[in-house]
């Protein structure tokens, strides 16, 4: 029986035949592939490279395909939030595992290697923040995305979350969260020596992370519920804003995904580094050069 033929409405392509908003077509991507906030990094990231194969830009969505040490890497920009992760991910899996001509599921699966590279605020007292790095183990999703897609079940941690939950005494009116465990392997290789834990993926930057500025907030208590949060020995290290995308779709797709991120602020003493750019190219350097070992 011949695959089924995704109609022009859902599979988008742009003038080039390239998908719709990455800009990419299949031969430009490599298998590692590194996601960054900032379109800014991508340039950064670059120009560590030794040689640079393709260049891309679209909106927010930049990239970059080129080599570091023998390594194929391709950098890409998401911008901020779930939501452009949703884009990003459906698309990258497109490239790995569509075929754009015929617009049919390729019979051989093919996985990738995703690392989400960012900044995040600490939920925790002792993790600095200067020069200090989460590895991401489980993402918890405060988004909702997963419920949107028919695997939801088959990969969300339903034991933690359900701790999650009931630790929390969790609103009725916020989205149910999810919990999706990242890639073992790449935690393994490349988080080695950095903070490891949960990480707490927020739909938005002020009042989801319990940021107040003229607005109050409706749940003042959750970061510090958060804070107290334990299952086995976890406990949430991290606010940021896009890992339970990347977690909870790349696992339904059947990639390999890890973020770490360089803590910036510290959410329980109040803290914020200002001059945390080294940090950032620290991270960089020392993944590129786990990924090339």
């Amino acid at each position: 029986m011949m695959n089924k033929v995704i109609p022009a409405s859902q599979l988008v392509l742009n003038n080039e035949g390239a998908v719709y908003h990455l800009g990419l077509h299949p031969e430009e991507l490599a298998e590692n592939v590194i996601l960054v906030g900032d379109p800014g990094r991508v340039d950064m990231i670059a120009a560590y490279f030794d040689k640079i194969e393709v260049k891309r830009q679209n909106r927010e969505l930049w990239s970059r395909t080129g080599y570091y040490k023998g390594t194929r890497v391709t950098v890409l920009s998401t911008g901020m939030g779930t939501d452009n992760l949703d884009i990003v991910m459906n698309e990258l899996d497109t490239l790995a595992n569509i075929d754009l001509k015929t617009r049919t599921v390729k019979d051989e699966h093919k996985s990738l290697n995703l690392i989400r590279l960012g900044t995040s605020g600490a939920l925790q007292e002792d993790i600095p923040v200067e020069d200090s790095y989460v590895a991401t183990k489980y993402a918890i999703g405060l988004d909702g995305l997963l419920y949107f897609y028919a695997k939801n079940r088959e990969v969300n941690e339903i034991a933690i979350r359900d701790a999650f939950v009931e630790q929390m005494d969790y609103p009725k009116d916020l989205p149910m969260p999810y919990v999706v465990e990242g890639s073992n392997t790449l935690l393994e290789r490349l988080g080695r020596g950095f903070f490891q834990g949960l990480t707490a993926t927020a739909p938005g930057f002020y009042g989801p992370q319990g940021r107040t500025l003229r607005m109050g907030l409706a749940y003042p208590e959750n970061n510090r519920k958060m804070e107290a949060f334990h299952y086995n020995g976890w406990r949430i290290c991290n606010f940021e804003m896009e890992s339970s995308a990347l977690y909870g779709l790349g696992k339904m797709m059947g990639h390999n995904c890890l973020t770490i991120c360089a803590v910036i602020a510290n959410r329980v003493s109040e803290q914020f580094c200002t001059d945390y750019h080294p940090y950032i190219q620290k991270l960089v350097t020392t993944t590129l050069d786990r990924l090339a070992e």
